[in-house]
């Protein structure tokens, strides 16, 4: 009897910061949550059901999903059929001087994708090729490259929009940036919405219905997610679970065990382990 979901991930030996997930779903659901970085990735067979951008997607066996830096979704497996697939996250800085390159332009090295769900034989084909390299530990570091180069490539001439290094905002995304930058800074110290409201020049009132209107989340849900999101790098640096737990304010170990699998998957041993093996 097989497993209602299994999961596997795995750093690239060559390129700092991009890590591959091989996932297959039956009985699973993330939380709702967001990554610090890029995330990319193929359906292999099934379909994946989320929400993400104010919408609910299914994503079917062959289309690419696409996801921006702190772009709220969640995910499980939807229609009949076990759902398998590979994710594949990168930090911006690693992506940013190929987008400026693909554009022709040095200040655009943030782009932010339109669209999560795109259909593009191309772009799926490199995505599945770099996911093989890193998770077979095969080829070398100008391999990688050269398959992220196509991938940003090809997202440049799908007309993404990009965030210039000196980008003009309007003042609520300044203010609701202003909350963002202020929850990173204190993630290991005690938050509550009236600090991070305050640090947004904003009254409760108006920083709750903003900030969930903007990120289709809860500050509560971002906040945990970035404590997560942290936590997953004191792992990948070598802190204990019982550490990064500790650090970052979950109650106790299960509690931390709890919520990184509704995000990840896998418990914090289990990531640690497939990254460090």
């Amino acid at each position: 009897m097989s497993r209602a979901f299994e999961f596997q991930f795995a750093s690239s030996r060559h390129v700092p910061t991009l890590k591959v997930l091989r996932a297959s779903i039956d009985d699973f659901r993330y939380d709702r949550h967001a990554h610090t970085e890029y995330a990319f990735g193929v359906t292999l067979s099934g379909r994946q059901d989320f929400f993400s951008a104010g919408a609910y997607h299914r994503n079917p066996p062959g289309s690419v999903i696409f996801f921006n830096p702190e772009q709220p979704h969640d995910g499980e497996s939807g229609g009949e059929h076990r759902l398998d697939y590979v994710m594949t996250y990168i930090a911006p800085g690693a992506l940013a001087p190929l987008f400026a390159e693909a554009a022709g332009d040095e200040r655009a090295q943030r782009l932010i994708s339109p669209r999560t769900l795109i259909t593009d034989p191309f772009l799926r084909n490199a995505i599945l090729a770099l996911s093989r390299l890193v998770r077979s530990g095969i080829g070398s570091r100008i391999d990688q490259e050269h398959l992220l180069q196509q991938i940003a490539t090809r997202m440049v001439q799908r007309a993404g929009r990009y965030q210039r290094t000196s980008p003009s905002v309007g003042r609520p995304d300044a203010l609701l940036r202003r909350a963002c930058d202020y929850i990173r800074a204190h993630l290991e110290e005690e938050l509550s919405l009236e600090r991070i409201s305050a640090a947004a020049h904003l009254s409760r009132y108006h920083f709750l219905r903003l900030f969930r209107a903007q990120f289709g989340m809860t500050p509560h849900q971002y906040v945990i997610s970035c404590r997560i999101d942290a936590a997953r790098g004191a792992l990948e640096a070598g802190a204990t679970p019982g550490e990064a737990a500790l650090r970052y304010g979950f109650a106790d170990h299960s509690h931390f065990n709890r919520r990184f699998k509704r995000i990840h998957g896998v418990t914090p041993f289990h990531y640690q382990r497939c990254l460090t093996h």
